[in-house]
């Protein structure tokens, strides 16, 4: 059996955390079985749906690289097929013309609730129909017996049918309902697995009627638990889940939030860091847990550190700079050979590509009152004798370091006499990468010409 699988978001907000992951699942269950990986947008709830949402929604899975492979499926395309196979139902039998009123529904679903029965419909043996209503197009729901899904992630789940109420298919203006809608979608989308959180549990029962009813095969159902907060409570904003563009503007890697939101649920053994590659490799359906996982933002944060050093260099750069107005020409070389100092300490795009003037910039660089405050009179005097003893040429990090010492020793000084005020008057800040690493990227002449400002201003 070739394998395809679909990610069927709504359009009626951005791309949540929890869908990106079910879409990732969905994408490595088919690459890991050599299939297809499908996209439908469910856009019939009209009031909704808007076409900036269906923008957010390709713009992330994108940005994660879980575009479709085929063209998009817009599900409202689809009306008149969703209508077809509702009269298939009703000429089968399977379905009727319902014409309850809300009132009369209400007092039905009343009722069922006092004997815990479901709702069936007086409609269902047929009847008169009144002129003055529209009908809704019921499924009818087995009476008796037992539904059980084998389900690839809870495993066996049973319900009695009598907990099912005759679904609507069809409402009373014509259109298809979702519990419709998505069945026949996924039939003609050939879809073989639907992987989707758990929350659509109860969902596949009914769905699964509507399957059987058209002499249909059922698809696998792996149903993944949800994600939630750090406390426990069901993932939402408060606990820092945004939109997938929110991540990417704040400065994380698609990378790491692969990586991160493939172990919310799954698991390979005590592997915590991997790329997508090697989690498509390894991806087994019977390690997904079935408890729901915790969100921890400072676990993505370390793993997008990670995932921030295995970018090239020059790439990293790149980045850089394109937060940067009329950079130097050695802006570019400076940050290439400064990358493993900044990648170090960064563990975001953003923190990485923020105050980098020094580097980025050829002269003294604005400074934080806290560099200003290193430079006291005593500290411009050192500064001014060492800018003096400087080499002309470039020096290599450890003929630099040799350089520096034979300098304090000449003038009986520590390098703790020297270190912060020179940080401050190269970087223009109190905290920086090692700053004997910081003035052989620079070079001896322009961490000449910066001192010669500083000490003559």
């Amino acid at each position: 059996m070739s394998v395809v699988t679909r990610f069927a978001p709504s359009p009626t907000g951005f791309l949540h955390i929890g869908g990106a992951r079910t879409a990732l699942f969905n994408y490595v269950f088919a690459k890991s079985q050599g299939g297809r990986y499908l996209l439908r947008i469910e856009d019939t709830d009209k009031e909704r749906s808007t076409n900036e949402a269906i923008e957010a929604i390709h713009d992330g899975l994108s940005w994660l690289g879980l575009s479709g492979d085929d063209v998009t499926v817009m599900q409202s395309e689809n009306a008149g097929r969703h209508a077809e196979i509702a009269q298939e139902l009703l000429a089968k039998g399977a379905a009727y013309h319902c014409y309850l009123s809300d009132d009369e529904l209400a007092d039905l679903r009343d009722k069922a609730r006092e004997t815990g029965a479901s709702v069936r419909s007086p409609w269902r043996d047929g009847g008169n129909p009144p002129a003055d209503r529209k009908p809704v197009i019921r499924l009818k729901m087995p009476d008796e017996g037992t539904i059980t899904i084998q389900d690839l992630v809870q495993g066996e789940v049973t319900i009695n049918a009598m907990q099912l109420d005759d679904m609507v298919l069809m409402r009373s203006d014509g259109s298809p309902t979702y519990m419709l809608a998505v069945v026949v979608d996924d039939h003609d989308m050939g879809i073989t697995h639907i992987i989707r959180g758990d929350d659509h549990l109860n969902n596949a029962f009914r769905q699964m009627m509507v399957y059987q009813a058209m002499g249909w095969q059922v698809p696998f159902f792996a149903h993944i638990p949800l994600i939630h907060g750090q406390d426990g409570a069901k993932l939402s904003k408060r606990h820092g889940a945004l939109g997938v563009d929110a991540y990417r503007d704040d400065g994380f890697l698609p990378e790491a939030l692969q990586n991160y939101l493939m172990r919310l649920g799954w698991s390979h053994g005590d592997e915590e860091l991997f790329t997508l590659e090697q989690a498509i490799s390894w991806f087994d359906m019977a390690k997904v847990g079935k408890s729901p996982s915790r969100f921890d933002t400072d676990k993505l944060t370390a793993i997008n550190h990670h995932h921030l050093r295995l970018v090239p260099e020059d790439k990293l750069a790149d980045i850089i700079l394109a937060h940067y107005d009329n950079p130097s020409d050695q802006a570019k070389d400076r940050l290439i050979a400064a990358m493993p100092l900044l990648t170090d300490r960064a563990a975001t795009l953003n923190a990485l590509s923020d105050g980098q003037d020094y580097l980025i910039y050829d002269g003294v660089p604005a400074m934080t009152d806290d560099a200003k405050a290193l430079l006291t009179d005593d500290a411009i005097v050192i500064l001014g004798k060492l800018q003096k003893a400087l080499p002309d040429n470039d020096l290599s990090l450890d003929e630099f370091k040799l350089f520096l010492n034979e300098f304090l020793a000449g003038e009986g000084l520590k390098m703790r006499d020297i270190g912060l005020p020179l940080r401050g008057a190269l970087t223009g800040t109190k905290t920086s990468p090692s700053i004997t690493d910081i003035a052989v990227i620079l070079g001896m002449k322009e961490v000449s010409s910066r001192l010669s400002s500083i000490c003559n201003s």
